[in-house]
């Protein structure tokens, strides 16, 4: 994974709620093993029409949505099933971050494991974030994952809740794995003192 930076970013907004994860990516495309070409399926049912043409007034097939790194979601995001490959559909699609009110808690879960920012903040700054994604689709908003803060163009700032071991990972840009493979060192001399512990009381 890569290590989260401060980023700024467009917004794009899909104020729906409950989108459960069979929505952000349909179970027919689950029989890859990868992420190769799921940014391709994201909201597949959604984008695409019968023929596979995108829908013109879909969010994510407007000029202005190109690029954007943050979406902005209604409240309970990523329900359903636990499927990784929806957090794979949106990183594959260039997405960072996720904003909503609240989180499926499996797919918050994969998210964080992932490297995709799953930001949960209050209602206020969420209904803020939906309008600025209408009213301005160029403005940009600043995630800073260090501080725990989205930055709206006005400047206001809004905190969002992370865990530490997630902001850990996210912030040097390794995954649980990496994390248990980073501390070998540690983990080999804390194991050799056990061994040396032990032989000196089988001795005694």
């Amino acid at each position: 994974m890569e290590p989260i930076r401060p980023f700024e970013s467009k917004v794009v907004v899909l104020p729906v709620e409950n989108i459960d994860t069979d929505q952000i990516i349909p179970a027919r495309f689950l029989k890859v093993t990868d992420r190769a070409g799921l940014g391709d399926a994201l909201f597949a049912d959604w984008r695409y029409d019968g023929a596979g043409q995108p829908i013109e007034n879909f969010v994510l097939n407007r000029p202005t949505s190109r690029g954007a790194q943050v979406l902005v979601a209604g409240d309970n995001f990523g329900c359903g099933s636990s499927r990784e490959h929806a957090s794979w559909a949106l990183l594959g699609y260039g997405f960072r971050a996720v904003v909503s009110t609240s989180f499926g808690d499996i797919f918050r879960n994969n998210a964080l494991k992932n490297g995709l920012l799953p930001l949960i903040v209050d209602a206020a700054t969420h209904a803020r974030l939906l309008e600025l994604g209408e009213s301005d689709p160029e403005a940009r908003v600043r995630v800073d994952l260090e501080r725990q803060v989205i930055a709206l163009p006005d400047g206001t700032e809004a905190t969002f809740p992370i865990e530490p071991f997630a902001k850990h990972c996210l912030l040097n840009g390794v995954d649980e794995l990496g994390f248990l493979l980073s501390a070998e060192a540690d983990i080999a001399a804390f194991e050799a003192s056990r061994e040396g512990a032990t032989a000196v009381g089988g001795a005694a």
